[in-house]
């Protein structure tokens, strides 16, 4: 598979031109032009890179990968040392942020609601916050979040609260809890979490349970790169490198 013929069919697929992002989306870094095996991760740093090189990829994707609208523009440092070790081994760096997010099929919250066994979930509006249905009690669904994510999510509100709507959003989404309380959200779940979030979920009687950053976003890029093993005929291969956060 071509890597520019490839970037373009993602740019379709991902509705990518429909994001205003923290972060440009698509290839990243310009590797081989062909491409038949190909590894998937959350973060490019540089444990992922090395586990690539190890396995002879030809292509990484990842849900965070270079060049954040905050960060230096310079090629100094460990950015530097990154995006060396994936020239020097003719590696492709493909990210995609905000469209892996949101995507329908493929996308992280969608991935979340199918691992949490979540009913009719469907975005927020045009927000990237996610509702559904549940019928559970808060320490249920913090257990089956803890049993999927494989972490000991932060939990606030009681355990026997009763949880019927429920609302999510991968990644460090606490600041859009506004979102799940202006729906009238039995529970919030995310990745991060806030000192003043249990003080607004006490006094809005929602429930919110911090999963993890990382945790939340290993799913859409699996599946991403399992659409495209199965479209392309390309060796797929998923690596996570711990991070609990």
């Amino acid at each position: 598979m071509n890597n520019k013929t490839l970037e373009k069919y993602l740019d379709k697929y991902l509705n990518v031109s429909n994001f205003s992002d923290y972060c440009p989306n698509g290839l990243q870094v310009e590797g081989k032009s062909d491409i038949s095996k190909i590894i998937a991760g959350v973060s490019a740093n540089q444990d992922l890179i090395e586990r690539a090189i190890d396995e002879q990829a030809d292509a990484l994707f990842v849900h965070h990968g270079f060049f954040w609208k905050n960060e230096s523009s310079v090629i100094t440092g460990i950015k530097r040392n990154r995006i060396k070790a994936l020239l020097d081994n003719n590696i492709n760096l493909f990210a995609y942020h905000l469209p892996l997010d949101a995507h329908p099929i493929v996308g992280n919250n969608i991935q979340l609601a199918m691992r949490f066994n979540i009913q009719n979930p469907e975005p927020i509006g045009d927000t990237l916050v996610w509702q559904g249905e549940v019928d559970s009690t808060l320490e249920d669904v913090a257990q089956s979040v803890q049993s999927i994510t494989q972490r000991t999510p932060l939990v606030f509100g009681p355990k026997r609260k009763s949880i019927k709507k429920i609302t999510w959003c991968s990644g460090g989404a606490q600041s859009y809890i506004e979102h799940a309380i202006d729906v009238g959200a039995d529970c919030f779940i995310t990745g991060e979490v806030s000192e003043q979030i249990p003080a607004i979920c006490k006094e809005n009687d929602i429930a919110f349970i911090s999963a993890g950053h990382h945790a939340t976003e290993r799913y859409g890029v699996q599946a991403l790169c399992q659409h495209l093993s199965q479209e392309f005929a390309l060796d797929y291969q998923y690596i996570d490198i711990d991070n609990i956060v």
